[in-house]
């Protein structure tokens, strides 16, 4: 009898809880704890000899092009610059980190308006800092590459809807074509409410497997889409972050890339529902994201370019 999706995710658990137990970075025998949230990886928490740490387990992702190598070099670089924690531990399939005690943050702190100086202030340091420590080969993340790449891979099913696959590739171009020239520094290029953590004192981000080189309109427009940012905190996020006032065409050029952060986080669905063994409802994140891409691109054609 073929196994069920359940099954052998409950068996790859296992297997991941054996591997992060017997890791030689322990003093003593370790009872790693779930840590739930994870949607490419596995994750525990491990406490040896009081100290706190989150384990990571799982190899490259081909489905969505993650490379474990990477994930660990920003890693470094980013606690280096002083916004992730402290890499304790790399192996290949395996990453080590120091455990932030506090507030993982949800959308509504993201909205809360006494955190965008700090949400400010992190994507800055992230995005100008991390160059200056970052070691191995400079990954770049472009947004309307990945799309691409994705719809390569979902035309490979038969079960694709590829008119509306095709619709979506040319709504991407215009998109692309509308940001134009950009900006490189180093982004995130998750910024979910979840990947950011407030100590009390400061902000941590974490989850580094998407990292690379990028626009900042990318995370902007992302952190923006994925937390359902009002209008108004967006203006004044873009005037906080590039430190003068917001004009047409940067209102353009961003309206452009939040739509596109949201296309980008659809097809990454499309792409899960298929590939993904995780215990997860990717169809219902599909259709939600894909409602507010439609969304945004209706707002953003009703805008004209200065």
């Amino acid at each position: 009898m073929a196994e069920t999706k359940r099954n052998v995710l409950d068996r790859q658990i296992g297997a991941a809880w054996r591997q992060a137990a017997a890791l030689p970075l322990w003093g003593d025998p370790v009872e790693p704890s779930d840590l739930r949230g994870g949607l490419s990886n596995v994750n525990f928490v491990v406490e040896d000899a009081g100290q706190k740490y989150v384990v990571r387990i799982g190899g490259d992702n081909e489905a969505h092009r993650v490379v474990r190598k990477n994930e660990v070099a920003a890693s470094r670089a980013a606690h280096a610059a002083g916004v992730a924690p402290r890499v304790a531990y790399a192996e290949p399939g395996v990453l080590v980190l120091d455990f932030i005690e506090g507030k993982t943050f949800t959308p509504e702190d993201v909205r809360d308006p006494k955190n965008l100086p700090r949400i400010v202030d992190i994507m800055r340091r992230t995005h100008r800092e991390i160059p200056k420590h970052l070691r191995g080969p400079g990954v770049l993340f472009w947004v309307f590459h990945v799309v691409r790449d994705y719809a390569h891979s979902l035309s490979e099913f038969p079960s694709t809807d590829m008119a509306n696959l095709r619709r979506l590739m040319t709504q991407s171009e215009i998109l692309e074509n509308a940001i134009g020239p950009i900006e490189l520094v180093f982004g995130h290029n998750d910024l979910l409410a979840a990947n950011m953590i407030d100590d009390g004192k400061r902000l941590w981000l974490v989850d580094w497997e998407y990292a690379g080189f990028n626009s900042p309109l990318f995370d902007l427009g992302g952190l923006a889409s994925n937390s359902e940012m009002p209008a108004k905190m967006r203006e004044t996020m873009l005037e906080h972050y590039f430190d003068k006032q917001v004009t047409d065409e940067l209102r353009y050029r961003y309206a452009a890339m939040t739509a596109a952060s949201l296309l980008r986080e659809a097809i990454w669905s499309m792409v899960s529902e298929i590939q993904s063994q995780v215990d997860y409802d990717f169809a219902k994140y599909t259709a939600e994201n894909l409602a507010r891409y439609e969304k945004a691109f209706a707002a953003f054609q009703s805008m004209r370019r200065s």
